[in-house]
């Protein structure tokens, strides 16, 4: 059990993988610790399969008030998600960096009426090596990264979002 976060004061990273895949149980779970509100958003699962990231996800802890999905639940769990793909990447890469959402925007195209999944992948396909090519240039770097939204085979939502590695403190 970890200690409740304080306003202004960093979660110590989690440890490099150190050439072994990422567990990613245990970065789900340090995740709800460095993100207080992550464990309230239903994500019930967690995979990479090449250069997507997915989630399941419950739809009953993001419900609005039409029996729906809440817009800004899923617009946080878009984010979220784009967060942590780049996140993930470096990690595979043995680079720990600081990651943060630079431009992000949402459209909803039907209304989310039962338990979902998020697919999280480059908007280009050469967006990682692009990536891979600043951080060595000059130390940081932008990814564009989009997010689907599905409930069973029907799009919901398409988000998309450029996250910026910061340079080394």
């Amino acid at each position: 059990m970890s200690l409740p976060r304080q306003p202004g004061i960093p979660h110590p990273r989690l440890p490099l993988p150190k050439g072994q895949p990422e567990n990613l149980a245990a970065f789900q779970q340090w995740l709800s610790d460095a993100i207080p509100m992550v464990s309230a958003l239903g994500i019930r699962a967690v995979t990479r399969q090449g250069d997507a990231l997915t989630w399941q996800l419950a739809l009953t802890p993001n419900l609005n008030d039409k029996g729906t999905g809440f817009g800004g639940a899923l617009t946080a769990q878009t984010t979220l998600q784009g967060w942590c793909w780049v996140t993930l990447w470096l990690r595979e890469r043995g680079i720990n960096r600081d990651v943060v959402v630079a431009e992000a925007s949402q459209r909803f195209l039907a209304p989310v009426t039962s338990d979902y999944r998020l697919v999280c992948t480059p908007a280009v396909p050469e967006g990682p090596t692009q990536l891979a090519s600043k951080l060595a240039e000059r130390g940081k770097g932008r990814i564009a990264l989009t997010q689907q939204l599905y409930c069973g085979e029907r799009l919901c939502l398409e988000a998309s979002g450029s996250y910026a590695v910061l340079p080394p403190h």
